[in-house]
């Protein structure tokens, strides 16, 4: 065989060894322009049952103050069975449940809407003898204020309880409560106080709850307290809105972030239905204003504990210009064991994404050791073995190469 033939017989190859990923990739585009119209029709009935136009439905005030709260109203918009039903009024007597209406209408009739799942209370929530309360015992680690800190040179501050949308899996179930409410402010002045006295603070992430639920001037404030401190390099804000609430991404936010630039956004995006066009809107908004936005998904059983799933919302979020930055394993948080995946599905995932899609679309698998001892980042196992220097390295494809270093 000459170049050509050998060129041509290698993409060949390559051309079949994602067939199945093509076919998979073809089928879900066209169920997410289906779930396109039952959205809009969602929609309709929420405008409809509140009396509200599209002038409010893209007010994030008016979306937080309609967050269905109660399965009486959430039955009116998508479809619940008896059990289901009573399962939701039992659970979030414990675990209170809140959805906006954009997330709402984003509820499909498939039996395992991935967004159903992530944000209405299931039955696998009955399981609270396994887990934990707090697994990442952020209790031990709050030195002052509302601060978690786990390692030397960065941080966090606890802003606010809120969210748009309370996922099912979230590690800090504990501190939902029974009421909203924003960190006080003496805990607010307490945590920049210690970062003021601490000089090897360089990253402050800002979360909560989430942090973009604080007002516009709550969070001018907190970047104007940051930024006089010389020794803060970095301002990172921990949100899901862009998700879940993408609307809450205003011109007059993005305004005042670009204005204490370097401003960095972890967001989570956890399945590809969650990349609608106003959602990509949103975050390509912050890109526009100069802030890298990356995505922190939680590896969910059920959810999206799939090679394809999970290389298809990776490729999205390249096309919302943010940058897959963690697969966070689950953490082993009371009430979600049902959600918990295996590390030999999630090292599948990433060994699969290794060569299928760009380097750009990899993010880094991360076990968060329990007790707070930080994150562990997961590979695959390349090399094989090694004597003196040379090791045998599989590749991307399984194929075994003996290297010799000279």
């Amino acid at each position: 065989m000459n170049a050509k033939e050998i060129s041509l017989a290698r993409a060949k190859e390559l051309s079949n060894s994602i067939n199945d990923f093509m076919a998979f990739k073809e089928k879900a585009l066209h169920k997410m322009a289906g779930n396109r119209k039952e959205y809009k029709n969602t929609k309709a009935k929420l405008l409809d049952y509140y009396n509200a136009d599209e002038s409010n439905w893209n007010d994030w005030h008016w979306q937080m103050k309609h967050r269905i709260t109660d399965v009486e109203t959430l039955v009116n918009f998508i479809h619940l069975s008896q059990n289901e039903v009573q399962n939701v009024k039992k659970l979030s007597k414990t675990n209170r449940f809140a959805i906006v209406p954009y997330y709402l209408a984003l509820i499909t009739t498939e039996q395992n809407d991935p967004i159903k799942m992530l944000s209405v209370p299931s039955k696998g929530e009955y399981a609270v003898d396994l887990g934990k309360d707090d697994p990442m015992a952020e209790e031990f680690t709050n030195p002052a204020g509302s601060i978690t800190r786990r390692y030397p040179d960065r941080l966090i501050i606890n802003v606010t309880n809120i969210c748009a949308m309370y996922c099912r899996h979230c590690q800090r179930r504990r501190l939902i409560g029974e009421t909203d409410g924003h960190t006080s402010q003496s805990l607010i002045d307490e945590s920049i106080a210690y970062i003021k006295q601490t000089p090897e603070i360089r990253d402050v992430l800002i979360t909560g709850g989430d942090a973009f639920l604080l007002s516009d001037h709550q969070i001018e404030n907190l970047l104007k307290a940051l930024r006089q401190i010389d020794h803060v390099e970095i301002i990172r804000f921990g949100t899901r809105t862009p998700v879940t609430m993408p609307m809450r991404i205003t011109d007059n936010l993005t305004n005042i972030l670009k204005r204490y630039h370097p401003v960095f956004v972890n967001t989570q995006y956890n399945h590809y239905h969650e990349l609608t066009k106003e959602s990509m809107y949103a975050s390509q908004k912050l890109a526009d204003a100069g802030i890298v936005v990356g995505n922190q998904a939680v590896l969910l059983k059920g959810v999206n504990d799939d090679k394809y799933v999970m290389t298809l919302l990776n490729q999205r979020l390249l096309q919302a210009r943010v940058r897959p930055y963690y697969i966070f394993h689950a953490k082993e948080v009371k009430g979600t064991h049902h959600f918990m995946p295996t590390i030999a599905k999630g090292l599948e995932i990433m060994s699969y994404l290794r060569g299928h899609t760009s380097g750009l679309a990899i993010p880094t698998y991360i076990f968060n050791a329990p007790g707070g001892l930080g994150k562990i980042p997961l590979l695959p196992q390349y090399i094989i073995s090694h004597e003196d220097s040379t090791y045998r390295i599989k590749t991307w494809e399984g194929k075994i190469i003996e290297y010799t270093e000279k």
